[in-house]
Parts: C-alpha cells; sequence; structure tokens
C-alpha cells in the first residue's frame, strides 16, 4: 500500500502522524535518503535503528492508515484551494529549509511569488496602542519599499504588522499555529481571506488540528527561519514572542527590539532583548541600515503608481510618490521619503511643498512629516 503513494502523499502522511516531531521525521528522511516512500514502507528493524525511534514511533508508521486518512485530506486540499509545499517546491520559504529542523512540508493558501526581502514583526497579544501603531507602521513602510512581512496572524502585534502591510498593498505572510481550517483568532477571519487572497497563509498542521501549547512554539520557528530578519515590538520576558527571538538567534538572522516605557510590562523583553545585543529600532531606517540599503542599492517600492487621488485632491508625479509614504499613518523625515522613493533631495523638498501647500501633509515640531488625512 505504501509502496503505491506518490512522493508529495507520503510527505504529506508522515507530516500528519500524532507525536512524531519535526526532528524525529527529519531524521527518519535523513536514514532513508529523503524517501518518504521508503520510510513508510520499512520494517521494524530499519526504523528502530533510526535514534531517537522507539516501538511507539515504530508502530505509528508502520500503521499510518489509522492515524491519518489521506483520501480525507486531500478532498479538503481541493475544496479549499490550498496546496501542500515540500520542501523541493519552488513555494517552499527558500531560508525556511537552512534550518536544523525545518517543517517537511507545508500547507498554503493564496499565491505569492517569494521576495528575496523578508522581515518578521512579531510581539505581544496584549500590546498597548503604542506597539500597534508602531507595528502597522514598520508593516506598511517595510512592504512599501519591497519586503514580504510575516508574522503570526495573532492578536495585537501581529495584527497590526499584517494590517499595515496591507494598507500599502503590499506582501504580507501570515504562518499558523493550528490547520488552515481553523480561524485563531476567530475575530481576524477578515484577515484571514485578506491575506490569502493578496499574499500567503502558511501552515505547518494538517486540517483540523487546533492550537494548543506546543504548535505554537512550532509555528514560531518557522515565522524566524522564513525571514532574514525579526522585529519584536512589545513583549513581556516570557511572551511568545522571546520564542521567536530566541529561534532568530538560533538559526543567525538578524534581530530588532523596539524600545518603551520602563514602567509597560510589555517593553520588558523588547529592553532585555537591546540589552543583549538586539538592534534598537525607532524607525525603518534602522532596519534598512543593518540591511546596508541606506548606501546602496534599495528594494523596489510596491504599488507605487504614477497618479493618486488624496482627501479628494488628484496628485500626479513626485507629489504621488512622496504622498503614498504616509499610507498606513507613516510619520517620515525627508531623508526616509528621499530612500523610499529614490528621489533627490530637492525633487523631495519640492514635492513636500507642495503637499503642505494641498493641506494634505504638515511639518511637526521635530521636523518629521505626518498626513493630515
Amino acid at each position: 500500500m505504501s509502496a503505491d503513494l506518490s512522493r508529495r502523499q507520503a510527505f504529506m502522511i508522515l507530516n500528519g502522524l500524532p507525536s512524531i516531531g519535526p526532528i524525529s521525521l527529519n531524521r527518519l528522511l535523513e536514514a532513508f535518503d529523503q524517501d518518504p516512500v521508503a520510510v513508510l514502507s520499512a520494517g521494524s528493524s530499519e526504523l528502530r535503528r533510526v535514534s531517537g525511534v522507539g516501538p511507539v514511533m515504530t508502530r505509528t508508521v508502520q500503521d499510518w492508515s489509522s492515524h491519518f486518512r489521506l483520501e480525507k485530506e486531500e478532498k479538503k486540499l481541493e475544496v479549499s484551494g490550498a496546496r501542500f509545499l515540500i520542501r523541493e517546491d519552488s513555494e517552499y520559504p527558500p531560508l525556511l529549509r537552512e534550518i536544523y529542523d525545518p517543517p517537511i512540508g507545508l500547507y498554503a493558501m493564496g499565491e505569492y511569488k517569494w521576495s528575496e526581502q523578508t522581515v518578521a514583526i512579531v510581539g505581544a497579544r496584549r500590546s498597548t496602542l503604542y506597539g500597534q501603531a508602531v507595528a502597522r507602521r514598520l508593516g506598511a513602510d517595510l512592504a512599501r519599499v519591497g519586503f514580504c512581512v510575516f508574522s503570526g496572524l495573532a492578536r495585537g502585534i501581529d495584527t497590526a504588522a499584517h494590517e499595515g502591510a496591507l494598507e500599502v498593498e503590499g506582501p504580507t505572510v501570515a504562518v499558523l499555529g493550528c490547520g488552515l481550517d481553523i480561524i485563531y483568532p476567530p475575530e481576524n477571519l477578515d484577515l484571514y481571506r485578506r491575506i490569502g487572497e493578496s499574499g500567503t497563509v502558511f501552515s505547518e498542521f494538517p486540517f483540523g488540528r487546533r492550537a494548543d501549547r506546543q504548535t505554537f512554539p512550532m509555528r514560531n520557528r518557522v515565522v524566524a527561519g522564513s525571514c532574514q530578519a525579526v522585529v519584536v515590538v512589545e513583549s513581556d520576558l516570557n511572551g511568545g514572542a522571546m520564542i521567536t527571538a530566541r529561534f532568530a538567534g538560533e538559526q543567525g538572522r538578524m534581530l530588532f527590539a523596539v524600545p518603551g516605557r520602563i514602567d509597560q510590562p510589555t517593553s520588558r523583553g523588547c529592553h532585555a532583548l537591546i540589552r543583549d545585543g538586539a538592534t534598537l529600532v525607532t524607525s525603518i531606517e534602522d532596519i534598512l541600515q543593518e540591511f546596508e540599503y541606506l548606501g546602496g542599492m534599495r528594494p523596489l517600492p510596491i504599488g507605487r503608481s504614477e497618479e493618486a487621488v488624496a482627501g479628494g485632491v488628484e496628485l500626479e508625479g513626485e507629489e504621488a510618490a512622496v504622498y503614498e509614504c504616509f499610507r498606513g499613518g507613516s510619520i517620515v523625515n525627508m531623508d526616509t521619503i528621499c530612500g523610499l522613493i529614490g528621489s533627490s533631495a530637492a525633487d523631495t523638498s519640492a514635492a513636500l511643498m507642495g503637499l503642505e501647500i494641498k493641506h494634505l501633509i504638515r511639518k511637526r515640531a521635530d521636523g518629521c512629516f505626518e498626513s493630515i488625512h
């Protein structure tokens, strides 16, 4: 029976078996030359020779049809329009392949061609309005210059980061800690659908798997492993975002943290990360400097158009491009705008003056600009 399976089917079965984690799965595949069909067809003695594989795991693999309903899973894939990706697929996150224990498969909803620039924005579910505003602004600013924004679709910071990217029509990816058919939290159903339409929703877990204390850390390693950098906006010392930050450190990713009030519990984790060497973030410029974009090539802006309508006023050319920098409620200075649109200081200054005359933006006391509408 197992010998008749396709390679993708065999990966899906192994991925869906209970009580077998990614480390054990990767050991099994390594022992059988990355052949999932061979793993499912192996005898007891062959399986038991693999480090960490005991009698219970051996029985689970050999009696896989009692634990995983392949036909039912394939039907759910068909009905939902989702796909099951394996590591050799081009849609599988390239950086994720490099970590110690990559998922052997990912369920994916939505279409997205991978950007070379990927950043995760994570933080507390019980976040402050300040933290949500920062996450939304960073999500918008990063997406606007071509980064794909990853997060976990959770309440608070994750939601704000996704929404910021969507506001500027930039790419965003949500990684779930449950099956694709379970929306958690339920109030993010609309956000889930919007991401599925313009970005991608990923899950390591089969349909029907509910979120629990085990699935969230597994989700966090996928978020960190898929990205070049992780930005922690708000987190207590024991928050889930700190787990993502730890994975980022173990996986060799760049780590950033946003400072907050010293008496705010949701800032303790960020302050600890900064103390331990994470790069302090106050604007997108801090991130771009680490990516070495400020002094050289920058990602292409997302969704830059030649014309725009703002406050009932039709804008064209440089003014339209500059005004795009304020979408998502961003507060930016002239140097940042020059970097975002690749324009000279003189042209940017003229466009800013025009937007001020049209009462679309205003200059703040700190020298930055903000949108009035």
